[in-house]
């Protein structure tokens, strides 16, 4: 596996949580949906982590709260589907 795991905390019709998917899709980064309203699991797992509102993109210690590009890019410091 190269790089750290992605997860995305996400909730059914949260469009910010699709913005996510999308730049996640679009840059090439592979990443697991957890989706809090349909696996309680998810759902514990993120109560667990303290967050409130999706999405939350955990990128492996580094968690980024909403659909913020800018803290995303940084994260990920330029990889994924960037072709110059």
């Amino acid at each position: 596996m190269d790089g750290p795991q992605v997860v995305v905390f996400t909730m059914t019709g949260c469009q910010h949580c699709a913005g996510v998917k999308a730049y996640l899709d679009e840059k090439g980064i592979a990443f697991t949906e957890r989706n809090v309203l349909e696996d309680d699991k998810a759902m514990a797992d993120f109560r667990e982590l303290g967050y409130r509102g999706t999405p939350v993109t955990v990128v492996g210690d580094e968690a980024v709260i909403g659909l913020d590009r800018t803290r995303l890019d940084e994260v990920f410091g330029g990889l994924g589907g960037e072709n110059g």
